[in-house]
């Protein structure tokens, strides 16, 4: 926000000269005289609003897409196309030394047509070259994916959804310490937690709170490093098309655990980091024939049912086991029945 009304302070004054400068101009035309008034005075408090109105929209968001545009660019074609280019400036500048004995506009033009010839010529050669450029410096290989094939590095950086921020169990996780790398939080993420923890619905509400504690104990985490991208919601563009696009540019995956985010980010070539399939792949393994102690809380569907739950929220059905409401019993396994919704574990009485 501070850089923005920066922009505006300096585009509206640069604006401002701009006007009085080009109103002068038009006044000796007009007169033959250089006056103020009236054209440098009204051209030049029209500048001063028009600059500040379009500032920022012809400095940062141009820089800003430049920005987005070289973070997509490897490392290794981003240095091989910079020393071709630089390469490229210094045989233009020894071709143009005779060019500029030339007589007339020849001097002139066939100098910096050579230079700017030669200058995308070899920096088209260096990118072609990049492979190369990553044998004599493996560190800047871009080991992250575009097309969602491979594994990114693990001290790669992390898009986070805002899905993911309301779950909080990734919190939990990064106190453990098995997240490593950058999780990084584009603004409009921020906007849409934010918007959701002023609604007036007290459920939203609650989860848009929960959501910037999650933020908080993140920040505050020392074993994991939070960044916040500066970056909006194009128009005309969702928060969801929006993720995607930002985490196909910059080449990273989406952490989250919105189901319909997943699919869409999978089909576009994005890697996706689902909380809910981590926490699957996590859930102990039960074998039939196991025993196990349980306490069970409630009635099944079926006559003489009863349910209880593993600590890792895995639902257990136990045969007969409805006389033994709020009360711990020895079963055994019988079977486990894997479903869309995740596992179901069924069981039998111990005693029978």
């Amino acid at each position: 926000m501070i850089e923005i009304w920066t922009l505006r302070i300096l585009g509206a004054g640069g604006f401002g000269i701009l006007g009085w400068r080009l109103g002068r101009y038009v006044s000796e035309l007009s007169t033959g005289q250089e006056r103020l008034w009236p054209w440098g005075l009204v051209l030049a408090l029209t500048g001063v609003p028009l600059g500040a109105l379009v500032a920022p929209y012809i400095t940062l968001k141009p820089l800003r897409k430049g920005v987005e545009f070289i973070n997509g660019i490897p490392g290794t074609t981003l240095l091989a196309g910079t020393i071709g280019l630089l390469v490229g400036l210094v045989v233009a500048s020894l071709f143009s030394i005779p060019l500029y004995t030339l007589n007339g506009w020849l001097g002139l033009v066939l100098p910096l047509v050579v230079t700017f010839a030669l200058g995308i010529t070899g920096m088209w050669l260096g990118v072609q070259r990049s492979r190369d450029m990553q044998a004599v410096f493996p560190a800047l290989e871009n080991t992250r994916p575009a097309s969602g094939g491979a594994s990114p590095s693990r001290n790669g950086a992390i898009l986070v959804d805002t899905s993911a921020i309301i779950d909080g169990r990734i919190a939990d996780l990064s106190v453990t310490g098995f997240v490593e790398g950058i999780l990084v939080v584009p603004r409009f993420v921020l906007d849409e937690l934010r918007h959701i923890a002023d609604s007036s619905d007290p459920l939203r509400r609650n989860r848009g709170r929960r959501g910037l504690e999650v933020l908080g104990r993140l920040r505050q985490s020392e074993k994991i490093s939070l960044e916040v991208l500066d970056v909006g919601v194009s128009p005309g563009n969702e928060v969801d098309s929006e993720l995607v696009h930002l985490a196909r540019s910059m080449k990273i995956p989406i952490l989250t655990t919105d189901y319909n985010l997943n699919r869409v980010a999978e089909l576009q070539g994005v890697q996706v980091l689902n909380v809910n399939e981590l926490a699957n792949a996590l859930k102990s393994i039960v074998l039939p024939g196991e025993e196990m102690r349980l306490d069970i809380v409630q009635e099944g569907k079926e006559p003489g049912q009863g349910v209880a739950y593993l600590d890792d929220g895995t639902m257990v059905v136990v045969e007969g086991g409805r006389r033994y409401i709020n009360a711990s019993h020895d079963v055994v396994v019988t079977r486990v029945l894997q479903t869309a919704a995740g596992r179901i574990i069924f069981a039998q009485s111990k005693n029978g």
